[in-house]
């Protein structure tokens, strides 16, 4: 019998949620879902961790600086499907800002907002999911 084996892509996403209820989407300036809105994340590069990975996509697409320790671990979300280019895993964080954190849209977004949690437009892929994980915890 052969094994045969799939492909899988690694990627970390940040969920940012300021202290006065609100958080941090960029819309996607690419495909799959472009126009849409989705956390700050992106791939793992070689030699990187998740950690590094989110904290360097946070800077990198919404302008926020961030120190990879400063990220809390919400989990894994790796169900089959939840990306439509092929197997997609992603190591989701949080962080939590003051109020008024400057953002500013680079990379590969067409724009960053801070969006009121309990007013979020569509989002991309499974990040309602995760940003509702992240509010869970946020509860507790």
């Amino acid at each position: 019998m052969t094994e045969t084996f799939e492909t899988i892509r690694f990627t970390a996403d940040t969920v940012v949620t300021t202290t006065d209820g609100y958080v941090l989407l960029i819309e996607r300036g690419w495909d799959p879902h472009k126009g849409q809105w989705a956390l700050p994340g992106g791939h793992v590069d070689v030699g990187e961790t998740s950690r590094q990975a989110a904290a360097r996509e946070l800077g990198e697409e919404a302008g926020v600086p961030a120190a990879p320790e400063e990220l809390t671990q919400l989990g894994v979300w790796d169900a089959p499907g939840r990306d439509p280019r092929g197997r997609y895993v992603t190591a989701a964080y949080h962080l939590t800002v003051i109020s008024g954190t400057p953002i500013e849209a680079g990379d590969d977004a067409a724009a960053a907002r801070w969006w009121p949690v309990t007013a979020l437009p569509p989002l991309a892929f499974d990040h309602a999911e995760i940003i509702a994980a992240a509010l869970a915890r946020t509860e507790d």
